[in-house]
């Protein structure tokens, strides 16, 4: 009965663990990608940042069109004011005074519809030009957050991949080295091994045990990592798909031959466009000196009278219409215009410094990144060898402890070292999966 009980436990585990391996989400690196522009953040707000851009573009632009006002007006005069006539126009004495005459009716009403358009504006003439720019503008800067974003989930997912190859490996050494534990305490109790083999042994487990948690609690910190830069929930449960390590060296020999172009550099592209930006300002300044031309028209009634209810009699309400325009001529604002001027072309010389600082920066990164590239293939290729030889010396060591002819103390010391080789080597993947990441980035090629 026990046995059974235990039977159905252990079937419910392998069937519950079957169904959260299948609830796993897949994820190749481009998976990712996809994800992550569409739910992380930083990429929401960029988004969101050109939609604001096209609508403020649009605000300014909708001062070119017309724009209509109605009014309506409407007063009680409660006490009017009087008007002081002389006495003489009334052939009053003394005729040197004054009388005070009421001329306005209590109630006065006046609807109208007034109509404005722009026939010239310097600024708005400046922004329907540089619409285009403006717009570009936010989408170079939504491009840079998009580099931002998959240069660090390329790093995130590579490292995770690395880390799970580590973890693997580290369970294999761990159950190897238990059942050498389990051998070693079996030859001891029959007097053919001593004690001090067993502690070495133990020594062996409990430290492999130690770094397996370690990793382990990395891998899941790791995870975490990685969902939240594509904004998954931490609590959702991925397989990493993109797992073949050994195609790294030729992806990154191939990466090597990339030329570099800075037009492909998302930062370049933004800084040449704040370039034409402030050339439009030095344009805007330039034609603020200019006179500007506004068409103004209405039309509408009045009415007054002392009567409260004739206010409600629309024949009574006369008719007016009226057109004019309006120019604006700047004269002298105390040099501001100047001063801005000024400051817009120290803008231009600025950003062009700018890029030209840029551009160094660029070839620097290109080339540091190429150096790191090539370092990291070279001891990729060493460390592999190492790996090889540690493999080979191992299974001697076993072979030989199997036939009886070795020492466990042989054993150890080649599994300590084939584990040292793998994590050299590891570490130099992971320099590998880095320097890639930073001459994508460098030869703008995560946008």
């Amino acid at each position: 009965m026990k046995r059974l009980f235990l039977l159905i436990i252990t079937i419910a585990f392998l069937g519950a663990q079957g169904k959260a391996q299948s609830a796993a989400t897949p994820l190749s690196l481009q998976d990712c990608y996809n994800y992550a522009m569409h739910h992380n953040y930083a990429i929401k707000n960029a988004d969101l940042n050109v939609l604001i851009q096209k609508a403020q573009i649009d605000e300014t632009l909708a001062q070119a069109y017309p724009h209509v006002n109605g009014s309506y007006g409407f007063t009680d005069y409660l006490k009017a004011p009087a008007t002081f006539v002389p006495n003489s126009f009334f052939g009053k004495m003394p005729s040197n005074g004054f009388t005070a005459v009421t001329f306005t009716p209590q109630y006065s009403s006046a609807p109208a519809i007034n109509a404005s358009q722009v026939l010239y504006d310097p600024n708005v003439a400046i922004a329907m030009q540089a619409k285009k720019t403006i717009l570009e503008s936010a989408e170079r800067a939504t491009e840079l957050s998009y580099e931002a974003v998959k240069y660090y989930i390329y790093r995130s997912y590579n490292s995770l991949v690395i880390a799970y190859r580590q973890f693997d490996i580290l369970k294999t050494s761990l159950a190897y080295a238990r059942s050498i534990e389990h051998d070693v305490q079996v030859t001891q109790a029959t007097g053919f091994a001593e004690k001090i083999d067993v502690e070495r042994s133990n020594v062996q487990v409990n430290n492999l045990s130690i770094d397996s948690m370690r990793v382990q609690n990395q891998l899941t910190l790791a995870e975490q990592m990685l969902k939240f830069q594509i904004g998954m929930d931490v609590n959702t449960p991925i397989i990493l798909s993109d797992t073949a390590l050994e195609t790294r060296k030729q992806e990154a020999q191939s990466l090597l031959l990339t030329e570099e172009s800075y037009d492909k550099v998302p930062m370049f592209n933004l800084m040449q466009t704040i370039g034409k930006l402030n050339e439009f300002n030095v344009k805007r300044y330039k034609l603020n000196a200019y006179p500007s031309v506004m068409a103004t028209g209405g039309i509408g009634y009045n009415f007054s009278t002392i009567d409260f209810g004739d206010m409600f009699k629309p024949e009574k309400y006369l008719f007016y219409s009226l057109v004019g325009f309006q120019v604006n001529v700047p004269i002298y604002n105390g040099h501001v215009r100047i001063n801005q001027l000024r400051e817009a072309n120290l803008n231009v010389e600025k950003t062009n410094n700018s890029i030209d600082s840029l551009k160094q920066a660029i070839d620097f990164q290109v080339t540091s990144s190429r150096t790191s590239l090539r370092n990291a293939i070279l001891q990729l290729r060493s460390q592999r060898n190492n790996i090889d030889v540690a493999e080979d010396v191992l299974e001697l060591a076993r072979k030989k402890y199997k036939a009886g002819v070795g020492s466990n103390l042989e054993v150890t010391q080649a599994q300590t070292d084939l584990l040292m080789a793998q994590n050299n080597y590891f570490g130099t993947l992971l320099d590998l999966v880095n320097a890639e990441a930073d001459l994508k980035k460098a030869l703008g090629l995560l946008k």
